[in-house]
């Protein structure tokens, strides 16, 4: 991977990790006026499924060839955010509720253990289960995420047929939502993976960059993203694209999935050319994008909170710039104690894993 183009998806990363906040900040109890651009919301969780599966390929094929390391680099990424953020969320809700409790009107503060186990274990979206996460909503999309990893773990580290029967026995018991969605995910495979793609010529290249920005952002404008998933509803009927939640957008998701393809393709290619202003903006978008996963997951339970405590006036903006100022503080402080603490669970998980294959390898070898 070029630098200029790993640079391109970093500033991806953080960008599209504030349209999620903009979306689920953009709140009449915290501002009264509508919030620009803050209609990508879900569409911004699209994008990081295609970067992920781009990413998880890249790693596997260049660094992280055996399953000790793979795991325990996937482990040590979900997980040093995630327990924290479950302990800050739980905390935080309490907290706020006592300030003000009409921001929290429409999100659950009950069945702890049920809430906070089916996180941990990463089972909030099974099936048609859907377990929200107290008031961290976008936890759903870290649950099909973790899952993907297994799935792709599977695929790569198990030899012989039986991979693809594991994989399947896999999706099976996860049920139809993650498996909706999973197509998205090895999209980003197969950019990493479809070589013919690093030959694309420069003209054509800049080409996709160019027209799938302007079909990304005209299509969102006039509301095709959304007039295309509802398709769906009278084929399943309103209880069944009711119960897919988060994945009854999936046809819409699928077009949108191709442009951001075109987009990644078409950017890997032109991303040199642009190295002189990538060079400048390096630092701080590197810096951004070490905090990206900790604002992700713990923006809604932070802005929520902060705006229970400042409890400012709607009708003006500065309520939401305060809230959002205290909450991009807190996810600056909290990074240091999650993602920028995960080297060190890492390196444990690592020794940890790499014995069990040591002790495997061993009995194989006797049974031999």
């Amino acid at each position: 991977m070029n630098s200029s183009f790993s640079i391109y998806l970093d500033l991806v990363r953080f960008l599209a990790a504030c349209l999620v906040y903009l979306y689920h900040s953009n709140q009449r109890w915290l501002i009264k006026d509508i919030l620009p651009v803050s209609h990508y919301g879900h569409a911004a969780v699209i994008v990081f499924f295609v970067l992920s599966g781009f990413v998880i390929a890249w790693v596997t094929d260049r660094k992280e060839r055996d399953w000790p390391t793979y795991a325990a680099s996937r482990v040590s990424r979900v997980f040093s955010v995630v327990v924290p953020a479950l302990v800050v969320c739980l905390l935080l809700d309490g907290l706020g509720r006592q300030f003000w409790d009409k921001p929290y009107g429409s999100y659950p503060f009950d069945n702890f253990v049920l809430r906070l186990g089916g996180s941990l274990l990463m089972l909030n979206e099974v099936w048609f289960v859907s377990i929200t996460s107290l008031s961290n909503v976008p936890f759903w999309s870290i649950t099909y995420e973790f899952w993907y990893y297994m799935l792709f773990a599977v695929v790569t580290f198990v030899r012989g047929p039986q991979r693809w029967w594991l994989a399947g026995g896999m999706l099976l018991l996860l049920g139809p939502k993650i498996a909706l969605l999973a197509p998205i995910w090895a999209c980003g495979v197969l950019l990493y993976r479809w070589r013919a793609l690093e030959r694309i010529p420069s003209v054509a290249a800049w080409g996709m960059v160019i027209v799938s920005t302007a079909l990304i952002i005209g299509l969102h404008a006039v509301g095709f993203f959304d007039t295309v998933s509802k398709l769906l509803e009278p084929v399943v009927g309103e209880r069944w694209y009711r119960e897919l939640t988060f994945s009854k957008f999936f046809l819409g998701d699928y077009l949108l999935m191709v442009l951001v393809f075109c987009n990644f393709a078409g950017m890997r290619i032109v991303a040199p050319q642009l190295a002189p202003l990538f060079s400048v903006i390096s630092a701080p978008v590197k810096w951004l994008a070490g905090y990206t996963f900790t604002l992700y997951l713990l923006h809604q339970p932070l802005f929520l909170f902060w705006g229970a405590v400042w409890h400012g006036d709607p009708g003006t903006s500065k309520a939401w710039w305060v809230v959002t100022a205290l909450t991009a503080l807190s996810v600056v402080a909290l990074g240091q104690l999650t993602e920028h603490r995960r080297e060190a669970f890492r390196r444990a998980l690592q020794r940890l894993f790499t014995r069990i294959e040591a002790r495997r390898t061993a009995r194989g070898q006797q049974h031999a």
